[in-house]
């Protein structure tokens, strides 16, 4: 993960007012953020990670990271991760906040939380420590990680330490480096995957029976178009997979940043700069239609020049496959309906 932490210590002074300003937001933040649009959301989330960055020199990037990808989780899995009420999603388990022989379980003073060895912190100033407040969470995580040292190499083995999922560091990691890129939080927009002035056609396909290299089921949707039309990145993400795989040929895999694994496959080719790590945009060429695939690298021509595009969620230790027709209708009209509004 390219970061650096910020050396800076700003004066007492300046934090004292950072944190009496967002004291006086935060409770009433709290109870309405179920209120606000998702746009609202990720403003307010946004203010959020750029002031505990100035509290403690980690970027706000890797504090969204982290973030970011405990929604997911909840989303891939919500019986074994709940969703956390209010505007982060990153969550402590009762007993590790207040300690765990404290017999108040949402204990809030900081006196008790320390001598029972619990770890909740006051973010916000109130003289609290609140699990359900949300600067207190996200100062507590920060002051947590913080306690490994400064460096990159410090946060990746705190990442560890806390995850214990070689999988949940390298999504941490990926997100960071989307959200820095893009500097943005403001990540949502899809476009269909071929050029709406393509000749193309598709229906749902996936979980069809497929017969080559064995039983299983046909896990995404073909889409039939001719021979080198550009194949398009559907959302924001990073290059996770680029070369030859039996199956599908020369193939492109996307993590995007709501952590769905695009996949791409039997293409012509790839498009020029399209390596593993790249960061693409909605609408960025990786590559183009072709007939690759069923056989050793190079073989050509066993079916119809098509897209097999599909769709997995990382549930935390694997991909499992969706219906990727629904979110192709509904790009390909969004991206129809945006051309009409111009």
């Amino acid at each position: 993960m390219k970061r650096l932490y910020r050396s800076l210590r700003l004066p007492l002074c300046v934090l004292l007012t950072i944190t009496l300003l967002w004291t006086a937001v935060n409770s009433a933040q709290a109870a309405e953020s179920v209120k606000l649009s998702p746009e609202q959301q990720r403003y307010e989330r946004r203010l959020l990670f750029e002031n505990i960055s100035l509290m403690t020199g980690i970027p706000w990037y890797c504090l969204a990271a982290v973030d970011q990808y405990e929604r997911t989780l909840s989303s891939a899995n919500p019986k074994k991760y709940p969703k956390r009420e209010g505007l982060i999603a990153i969550r402590f388990p009762d007993e590790k906040w207040a300690g765990p022989f404290n017999p108040n379980p949402q204990d809030t003073d900081l006196r008790t939380i320390r001598m029972f060895g619990g770890i909740g912190q006051d973010g916000d100033g109130d003289g609290k420590a609140d699990i359900k407040n949300d600067t207190d969470v996200l100062y507590t995580f920060a002051m947590e990680f913080l306690q490994k040292g400064y460096s990159d190499e410090d946060f990746t083995i705190s990442l560890w330490d806390y995850y214990h999922n070689p999988r949940s560091v390298k999504r941490i990691d990926q997100f960071a480096k989307i959200y820095r890129h893009f500097d943005t939080l403001e990540l949502t927009r899809h476009v269909f995957t071929l050029p709406l002035r393509s000749n193309y056609s598709y229906r749902s396909t996936w979980g069809d029976a497929r017969g080559w290299g064995g039983r299983r089921i046909h896990e995404g949707t073909d889409i039939f178009a001719n021979h080198g039309v550009p194949v398009r990145s559907t959302s924001y993400g990073i290059i996770e997979i680029k070369g030859w795989n039996k199956y599908g040929g020369w193939r492109v895999g996307i993590r995007d940043i709501h952590n769905i694994y695009h996949y791409y496959a039997h293409l012509s080719g790839f498009n020029k700069g399209i390596e593993e790590g790249t960061i693409v945009q909605p609408g960025d060429v990786v590559g183009w239609v072709g007939s690759s695939g069923y056989g050793k690298p190079g073989t050509q021509g066993k079916f119809p020049p098509h897209l097999h595009y599909g769709l997995y969620r990382d549930s935390g230790l694997v991909d499992w496959s969706f219906d990727p027709y629904p979110s192709l209708k509904q790009w390909e009209r969004e991206e129809y309906r945006a051309k009409r509004k111009k």
